[in-house]
């Protein structure tokens, strides 16, 4: 089976659960994809306004707050992004129920196909 390529893509991670986090590398490890990572909601706002960036995978919960201004301004900057929490997405505020999430623990092999798949359609959008 063929591995999925972010070759020349930039990936921001912001969890606060270091295996985790761990999890998720390694997952992203031999896709070509640059990782940053951070732990709190104050690094990636600063993070996500620097250009370059292809994609987040995003926990709810912080512990300086949860994630809602940063889903905002990725959705503002066209960055596409996975929630990806413990917290059930019926409880997320309405504007955030059209987001992809994924239910935390689960493979971080589908966290990889979802965030291929997602970065694809926002290319091939900004294309058209």
């Amino acid at each position: 089976m063929e591995r999925p390529s972010f070759m020349g893509r930039s990936l921001l991670i912001v969890e606060d659960e270091p295996l985790i986090v761990m999890d998720i590398s390694l997952a992203f490890e031999h896709t070509g994809a640059q990782l940053t990572t951070t732990n709190t909601l104050r690094h990636a706002l600063i993070i996500v306004e620097h250009d370059g960036l292809s994609g987040a995978i995003l926990d709810h919960a912080l512990p300086d707050g949860d994630s809602s201004l940063l889903y905002k301004r990725l959705k503002e900057r066209d960055i596409p992004f996975i929630i990806y929490s413990g917290y059930r997405k019926a409880d997320f505020d309405d504007p955030l129920r059209d987001v992809p999430y994924l239910a935390k623990p689960a493979n971080p092999a589908i966290l990889v196909e979802m965030m291929l798949g997602l970065i694809r359609s926002s290319e091939i959008q900004a294309e058209n």
